[in-house]
């Protein structure tokens, strides 16, 4: 029998989940355009399933897996993560699409969707993924050493490698204010500086703690033999080194 995926964070409540699990934004900040259209009618709930691209990352020490997908970075045109079931080494995933008259912006960039891992999940194991619903697709996501499913998070930062040097980072706080990406650049063979921009000092955030997704891509060559680690910087964050889960 299938096994239906767990809250992301116990005692945050789903209402928290809705607020802030599909946040996400591009890595450097700015590359897309700023036109907006509709979302596409293909893509509307309860329309006809689209066939798109996915690529997968453990976050959250195994406890979350973030699918990363192409699209609008609009925080309304993301993809949100529905069911989640477990059977046979599979995992499926349902993913909804916005409303056909929500507008997105007109930019092509990748996004995190974040999905808890259900029980029956090993994250030192392989695991199949696919996609079901507004949306369908599939990927393979390797299994890393050390890392566990379920528990309380520790609402630490954390990130895990997708491929082609695209890798997540996860933070937590407001849902509303998700910190914005403003470069991404390899200090070493074995880091990667990630800055983030300082935000307005008006802005208004709400007071719930929800955790939030950026993706963000590295072009230089790093040692694939080694640990290699995030260094964020800049806004919330003061030289913090966390290691990128996996290998790219």
């Amino acid at each position: 029998m299938p096994v239906r995926s767990r809250s992301l964070a116990a005692g945050l409540g789903l209402a928290l989940l809705a607020a802030g699990v599909l946040t996400a934004c591009a890595s450097p900040a700015g590359s897309g355009g700023s036109s907006s259209t509709p979302a596409p009618s293909g893509s509307a709930s309860g329309g006809p399933s689209a066939e798109i691209e996915v690529d997968a990352a453990w976050v959250d020490g195994g406890r979350m897996i973030a699918l990363v997908t192409e699209g609008s970075s609009s925080t309304d045109c993301i993809p949100v993560a529905g069911d989640a079931t477990y059977a046979n080494g599979v995992l499926e995933v349902e993913l909804l699409a916005p409303p056909a008259d929500t507008v997105c912006t007109a930019d092509y960039v990748s996004r995190a969707t974040l999905v808890g891992v259900p029980e029956g999940v090993d994250p030192t194991q392989d695991v199949e993924i696919r996609l079901t619903g507004a949306y369908t697709g599939d990927t393979d996501l390797d299994g890393v050493p050390g890392l566990v499913a379920g528990g309380s998070t520790d609402y630490l930062p954390s990130a895990g490698w997708a491929d082609d040097g695209r890798f997540v980072i996860v933070t937590w706080g407001s849902s509303t204010c998700v910190p914005v990406i403003s470069d991404v650049a390899a200090t070493s063979t074995t880091e990667v500086t990630v800055t983030f921009a300082t935000p307005p000092a008006d802005q208004a955030c709400t007071m719930d703690m929800a955790p939030r997704a950026n993706v963000a891509q590295v072009t230089a060559e790093l040692d694939d033999d080694a640990e290699v680690f995030a260094i964020l910087t800049g806004a919330e964050f003061d030289n913090v080194r966390i290691p990128i889960i996996g290998h790219d």
